[in-house]
């Protein structure tokens, strides 16, 4: 399914309104003046509330981003595209749900 191309500078939150942050490892690929995100990039995750039956706090730490692009590589990962395949976890690995992706930049489309 082809979708914009994500990027550090793309504005995302966990399902639980935390900020998601895009830490790209490789920066030499850009769009929009902005590194691309690929398959195994971090996304550190802020500020998420999420807490599970106890009350035990499970905030959203990280997220795993699970399918990209299937025909567009960089430095050989697949990009990352909107809507993006991806779940929130907290510290303990505990699924949180999916990002949100609130924007990115909309001129580059991969499949």
């Amino acid at each position: 399914m082809p979708g914009p191309v994500l990027h550090t500078g793309a504005s995302a939150t966990c399902p639980h309104g935390g900020s998601l942050n895009i830490v790209a490892a490789s920066p030499r690929v850009k769009v929009s003046g902005m590194p691309v995100a690929v398959l195994t990039d971090q996304g550190v995750v802020a500020g998420c509330a999420f807490t599970v039956p106890g009350p035990k706090p499970q905030p959203c730490v990280t997220t795993k981003w699970t399918v990209g692009a299937t025909r567009v590589t960089a430095n050989g990962q697949p990009l990352l595209i909107n809507p993006c395949v991806a779940i929130c976890q907290s510290a303990e690995q505990i699924p949180g749900g999916p990002p949100i992706i609130s924007s990115s930049q909309t001129r580059v489309v991969a499949t």
